[in-house]
């Protein structure tokens, strides 16, 4: 697995804490920015990052986008084709997505959100494999159709 993370200028102190978390866990990661805290559009990191992630799905890339609310972020990466992004706010959201949707963009909150409460998120969310159930192959099968259609 490898981890593709950005963020945002709102982000950005809580993306630096996740990538030493993500190094201390000896978890590839590829940073595609923003570096500072000067003002960003969210827009162009998570698009970024949700191609990368689409491109190179077979080999199990995964994105992490975090930006003031992780909404923002998880709303222009799920434009992208192949892209099931979820804005994640606890353990449970995190490990549903992955067991039900098999998601492979995870979005998280910068701002009043605990490094420490981002750190097991993060943590659940990958760890935690996509179920392979009947029902969910399904389903992610019609949105796959619809992505195809469009």
């Amino acid at each position: 697995m490898k981890v593709i993370i950005a963020s945002d200028h709102a982000g950005y102190k809580q993306k630096e804490r996740l990538k030493k978390y993500l190094e201390r866990r000896k978890i590839e990661y590829e940073d595609l920015g923003t570096d500072s805290l000067e003002s960003v559009d969210y827009p162009d990191y998570a698009i970024k990052v949700a191609k990368k992630v689409a491109k190179n799905r077979k080999e199990d890339y995964r994105g992490i986008l975090v930006c003031g609310t992780g909404t923002g972020m998880t709303i222009a990466a799920n434009k992208v084709k192949g892209i099931r992004a979820v804005a994640a706010y606890d353990s449970y959201s995190a490990r549903m997505s992955r067991i039900d949707n098999n998601t492979n963009v995870l979005g998280l909150r910068g701002r009043f959100f605990p490094y420490e409460k981002a750190k097991k998120i993060v943590s659940v969310w990958l760890n935690t494999p996509f179920s392979e159930k009947k029902r969910h192959r399904k389903r992610l099968k019609k949105i796959s159709d619809y992505e195809e259609d469009r």
